[in-house]
């Protein structure tokens, strides 16, 4: 694995918390990013952690990170890694870090047998995309993301 590629620590929340409205900046959504430094502490370093990470660290400096979480495929009968978040600040991008951060989660998914590794790009990423296809990645065109969220959400829980 690449050197300047780890494992999220506890003191590199608020970088991550950092980036990752960075990211929602770069996704032109910046009012729909809330998260917290308590929030993700809690997520990666709770007493059940259910969201992982690597950080790409250069210098001592957190510039860039990958958050994920495990999925499972049904037909596969073995888990994957969902990548919820891959991102590395614009003045070390070719550097190698977005790659190094990507093969450090294919690693995961050898060392432990996971399937697959997935995750989602916004259709107008052009760089992001080209990036992806480089290595190998073959988008999922005939599936269609559905979401809910907020009041939608709600009323289906409440029998709605």
């Amino acid at each position: 694995m690449d050197d300047r590629i780890r494992r999220v620590r506890e003191s590199d929340v608020a970088a991550v918390v950092a980036l990752v409205h960075e990211l929602a900046e770069y996704e032109k959504a910046p009012d729909e990013c809330g998260l917290t430094a308590e929030q993700l502490h809690a997520a990666l370093f709770g007493e059940h952690p259910a969201l992982f990470g690597h950080v790409a660290d250069v210098g001592g400096e957190v510039v860039g990170c990958a958050l994920w979480f495990l999925n499972f495929s049904t037909w596969r009968g073995v888990h994957g890694i969902y990548l919820e978040d891959l991102y590395v600040r614009p003045a070390h991008r070719g550097s190698g870090l977005g790659r190094a951060l990507l093969a450090a989660l294919a690693e995961e998914c050898v060392a432990r047998g996971y399937a697959r590794l997935e995750w989602w790009v916004l259709d107008w990423n052009a760089p992001a995309i080209g990036f992806y296809q480089s290595i190998g990645a073959v988008p999922m065109d005939e599936w269609t993301v559905f979401r809910l969220t907020d009041e939608p959400l709600r009323a289906l829980a409440a029998g709605g």
